[in-house]
């Protein structure tokens, strides 16, 4: 009986191969994730070293990559004095939305949805705790492209289901080899 079963999967993985003499040839690619939609958040791809706006003491670095075909945006957030995180982010071009989605070194998961909005990419989710201990807060963030090159990400949180907004964080991303002069 064993010797039945290797037969057929020796017959079956040849079967599968081309004739001799004949290439193979690979599956295509899949398409590139490059509409104008894909794009929106391309002004964040880069090396930043990141301070809070108006300051001058840097609290960390991050790398910002289009991965995956163009399919998706990766933020590796690496603070200068706690512990780090990650955003991975995409574009649905079925429903022309953005999602991002956070996991830091806390437990759980941040899901974020938006889209670019008066060419500012603008995202909005509840985040727990995101106003205090037990306080889940709906948080909106705005990140701008500057005309010196830095990007502002501006964080907004709302205890009242987005009636009133109080800022939660404000950070300037500077591009690294600018920095470093």
């Amino acid at each position: 009986m064993l010797t039945i079963i290797a037969s057929l999967a020796i017959l079956q993985a040849s079967a599968a191969q081309a004739p001799a003499g004949q290439p193979t040839t690979p599956p295509p690619a899949p398409p590139a994730c490059d509409t104008e939609g894909h794009d929106g958040f391309d002004f964040w791809v880069g090396e930043w070293a990141v301070y809070p706006n108006g300051q001058e003491n840097q609290v960390a670095n991050s790398r910002i990559e289009r991965k995956f075909n163009g399919c998706a945006v990766v933020e590796n957030w690496m603070p200068l004095r706690s512990a780090g995180g990650t955003s991975l982010n995409h574009y649905d071009a079925a429903t022309k939305r953005w999602h991002q989605k956070w996991v830091g070194s806390s437990p759980g998961a941040v899901e974020f949805i938006g889209g670019v909005v008066e060419g500012k990419m603008v995202l909005t989710g509840y985040w727990p705790n995101g106003a205090g201990p037990g306080q889940d807060a709906l948080t909106r963030m705005t990140y701008t492209m500057n005309d010196d090159g830095s990007v502002r990400q501006h964080g907004e949180a709302s205890t009242d289901h987005g009636i009133s907004w109080q800022t939660s964080f404000d950070f300037l991303y500077r591009p690294k080899e600018a920095d470093s002069d």
